[in-house]
């Protein structure tokens, strides 16, 4: 029955990684499953996936649940950990999804992920929950509109992605801020997340004005920093590395136009992605 475990190991990595927004949680996650999968009677078990599916899930909601009160003492902004495709099959979700996704209550998410990414029955996402199947509902309507106004620009365009990246990096090393203000969507917010262990920006910064002042000064600063490219969470990203550190460079388009910014530097966010 262990094979079980490891055939359905790519499906079940995915829907916590989902659920948590963290690689390394996730992780966590699967071996706490594998452990209550390894100890348990199993001989009435007639659909591991579905067995496996709940037991993965919940554990999510109750990880989900703990992060909240550690989230308190997180300094700065939080970002979810960048994936790469050959971690976590993350092709159908964006970055900036996963972002938002963090304004979500534990029990929200699990009923959105669980219906949307993996069509679960709404009698057992109610089981797995502890809710009713209407509070499921109600759940998930909750979620669409909390995420509603934003899902029309989550349409993945990798060149797009890359060659405004290029641009944006490119203006920025050179403190060309009108070029950068041009890139910029009217509606741009920039959000850093270092730990406490990187220095970074500790609040969002909105308005192209203010985004474009911000990466034209740390990025013309020390132009001597090399660029990779790679590919997180299904879209183009850069690996911006200075002498002393390095960071994630991730984006969110809308209407051909950066509209998200993500500069992910806590190291241990890094780790997967690199």
């Amino acid at each position: 029955m262990t094979d079980e475990f490891v055939r359905h190991r790519p499906m079940l990595l995915g829907l916590a990684y989902r659920m948590v927004g963290s690689l390394h949680d996730a992780e966590d996650v699967l071996q706490e499953a594998y452990l209550r999968w390894a100890g348990a009677d199993r001989s009435n078990v007639e659909q591991p996936r579905r067995y496996l599916t709940r037991v993965v899930a919940r554990l999510a909601v109750d990880h989900l649940r703990a992060r909240q009160a550690r989230r308190e003492s997180y300094v700065g902004e939080w970002l979810p950990e960048p994936a790469p495709a050959e971690a976590v099959d993350t092709t159908d979700l964006s970055y900036a999804v996963l972002h938002l996704m963090e304004q979500l209550t534990p029990p929200q998410r699990a009923v959105y992920v669980l219906r949307t990414a993996f069509d679960v029955p709404y009698e057992e996402v109610a089981e797995i929950v502890g809710r009713t199947e209407t509070d499921c509902r109600q759940l998930l309507h909750r979620a669409q509109e909390a995420l509603r106004s934003d899902h029309a620009r989550f349409t993945p365009a990798p060149q797009e992605h890359e060659r405004l990246l290029k641009s944006f990096v490119a203006a920025a090393r050179d403190g060309d801020l009108a070029t950068l203000r041009s890139l910029l969507h009217a509606d741009v917010v920039s959000w850093s997340d270092g730990g406490g262990r990187v220095r970074t920006a500790l609040n969002p910064i909105y308005t192209p004005a203010k985004v474009a002042r911000f990466f034209g000064s740390i990025y013309s600063r020390m132009p001597q920093f090399s660029v990779e490219s790679l590919v997180l969470n299904g879209l183009p990203a850069f690996l911006v590395t200075y002498p002393v550190s390095r960071h994630l460079l991730l984006l969110d388009t809308a209407d051909g136009l950066i509209r998200g910014i993500y500069v992910v530097a806590n190291p241990d966010k890094m780790l997967s992605a690199t």
